[in-house]
């Protein structure tokens, strides 16, 4: 009597039938792809570094150039580690201008114009998404219009009409013209957007009225928008060079970017004066770029999504 052999587990796939050559994989081509990876990975960790370079490099001359003595600055090829540290091109910067002064404008400057656009810009941005509004688009429209008129267009008569109240040379002309934002509306508008409706109305259940359920509900959740429009704007008016040159007359009312040109004439005899004063200029800079950068990108994207 002859018997039938049994299939064994190592003879069939109870899933997918008899188990060929071609569903098994293949060292060989797992192998390339490897390599492929590699490289791929390679090239793009190297174009990385490249740019950190050429966007770092300049940022670490100007702070070690500030240490080095002007012969060294003078010296070819130039020499990329100080091989003397000195402090005296800081205090020849003091001496030459009046750098804390226009270092305190500069800051009281930037923190009012932030702090004033980060008020009116909640309060537009809370009406556009949760009051009533008639012809709100419109209303609207008109918003995102400010943000196509160059500030080119505008600086004439902005001059004149301060300089006529008397406001030139003064920290109200400073920052009176910058008040407001069509930018930081649109940009909370868009986070505020993000909030359910349902919040609204738990609030009016709650007895909660329009001024109390902005700062105590819609305020405290969008933290990281108002951190990074607050970073954006700091940064803006920081760096402000034009709109202080023309209304401010005095050295003890100008603010630190117009300082450091006043640094040109001795730039040629010592070059080391003007790279202090960049790195005093780059200082608040920097800090909030590597704290807040987290801030601006989450601040940044919050309305990307909906």
């Amino acid at each position: 009597m002859s018997t039938t052999p049994t299939p064994t587990i190592a003879d069939t796939d109870t899933d997918a039938g008899p188990r060929t050559d071609a569903a098994r994989p293949r060292p060989k081509l797992l192998a390339g792809r490897s390599a492929r990876d590699l490289l791929g990975r390679a090239a793009v960790y190297l174009l990385l570094a490249v740019a950190l370079v050429t966007v770092a490099f300049p940022v670490y001359y100007a702070i070690v150039g500030a240490f080095m003595e002007p012969s060294e600055l003078a010296s070819y090829p130039p020499a990329l580690v100080p091989h003397s540290v000195t402090g005296r091109n800081f205090s020849g910067a003091v001496d030459t201008i009046p750098l804390f002064r226009q270092y305190a404008n500069s800051a009281i400057t930037a923190t009012l114009i932030t702090l004033a656009q980060l008020f009116t810009s909640i309060l537009a941005a809370y009406a556009f998404v949760f009051l009533p509004l008639k012809a709100r688009a419109v209303v609207f429209g008109v918003f995102l219009a400010t943000l196509m008129v160059p500030w080119e267009a505008i600086i004439i008569p902005n001059y004149l009409t301060l300089s006529g109240w008397g406001l030139g040379n003064t920290y109200f002309g400073l920052v009176l013209p910058f008040l407001a934002s069509g930018f930081g509306t649109f940009m909370l508008r868009q986070a505020f957007r993000q909030l359910p409706g349902e919040l609204r109305d738990a609030a009016r259940i709650d007895g909660a009225g329009h001024w109390r359920f902005l700062w105590r509900i819609v305020v405290p959740l969008n933290k990281p928008a108002l951190a990074a429009l607050s970073i954006y704007v700091f940064l803006s008016a920081w760096n402000q060079y034009f709109w202080p040159l023309i209304i401010t007359r005095t050295a003890d009312m100008q603010t630190l970017q117009i300082g450091l040109t006043s640094l040109r004439d001795a730039e040629m005899a010592d070059p080391g004066l003007i790279l202090a004063g960049v790195v005093l200029s780059l200082l608040p800079t920097l800090a909030l770029v590597v704290f807040g950068q987290r801030f601006i990108v989450r601040g940044l994207t919050a309305g990307a999504v909906r």
